[in-house]
């Protein structure tokens, strides 16, 4: 990836589209809310294909993403916490719990992140 300077911020072109990145939310982006959505969607992702894996008839998934700040260190991300309100008829809540385990497993962003932010994920099962 290479991204240019532009005013305020900084861009990139990838295969989708322009993604502007800025401190500054009247110009993109701002960091910790890409940080923040790509742990949060690689996990949707992840718990997605694992449900489809189990055979697991699931008709939503909608993520609810906190963070906590730390103001004193560069405003730096310390916990983010992640609840998957995922919707189904039916729904098994200890094949969900295995599904959310393997699904912490395999994020790749979560995985990244993991010794350096807390990651907390909890779910509820919602009816049609």
């Amino acid at each position: 990836m290479e991204f240019n300077m532009q005013e305020g911020g900084f861009y990139t072109d990838l295969g989708f589209g322009k993604l502007e990145v800025s401190g500054n939310e009247e110009y993109g982006f701002r960091p910790f809310q890409l940080l923040v959505s790509s742990v949060a969607v690689c996990s949707g992702g992840v718990l997605r294909k694992v449900l489809e894996k189990m055979r697991i008839d699931f008709d939503d998934i909608h993520i609810k993403a906190d963070v906590v700040r730390n103001e004193d260190e560069a405003n730096r991300v310390e916990e983010i916490s992640l609840h998957f309100m995922i919707k189904g008829e039916n729904l098994d809540e200890k094949k969900i719990e295995k599904a959310m385990k393997l699904t912490r497993k395999n994020c790749s962003m979560v995985q990244s992140v993991q010794d350096s932010i807390k990651i907390e994920e909890t779910f509820e099962l919602v009816s049609k």
